[in-house]
């Protein structure tokens, strides 16, 4: 296996400054981290980017995340392993993500589950989180990137 080209952070370095600003912002918003990490995983499953779903699983682990919660991001939803606010990203982070597959991208009933477990810095942190990883699933998927080589 191998990548169409040169990741495009790597051509343009600046975007790579760019991206990893953004996720040091995020960090700031009061979002604990293993549900950054949560919704990093999740959106990565959605959108196909291998490179994420190891890397994240991978960084969870390392933090101290058990791999039962790891492996059921994708069922989250039918699993007692996330607490009520998890629960809130990572539907957010649903909405967010597959905005293309509804008439009302994020029904206002998402919403208003999210915001009532994160205030307005929280949630901010959570919306850019997310557009922040589907940044990078899809500068991925388009140039093929391969799952591991980020490690070395």
């Amino acid at each position: 296996m191998e990548a169409r080209m040169k990741h495009p952070v790597y051509v343009i370095p600046d975007a790579m400054k760019a991206l990893q600003a953004l996720k040091g912002a995020t960090e700031q918003g009061g979002v604990p981290a293993a549900t950054l990490q949560l919704i990093e995983l999740r959106a990565s499953q959605i959108n196909g980017c291998s490179v994420c779903v190891e890397m994240h699983a991978r960084i969870m682990r390392k933090a101290g995340e058990t791999d039962d919660r790891i492996v059921a991001v994708a069922a989250w939803r039918h699993i007692p392993y996330f607490t009520a606010a998890e629960r809130a990203a990572l539907a957010l982070t649903e909405a967010v993500t597959r905005l293309a597959d509804r008439e009302d991208p994020v029904p206002d009933a998402i919403w208003a589950e999210a915001a009532r477990h994160y205030d307005e810095k929280g949630m901010a942190a959570l919306i850019l989180a997310i557009a922040g990883i589907n940044v990078w699933n899809r500068l991925n998927a388009s140039v093929g990137q391969i799952a591991g080589e980020w490690r070395g």
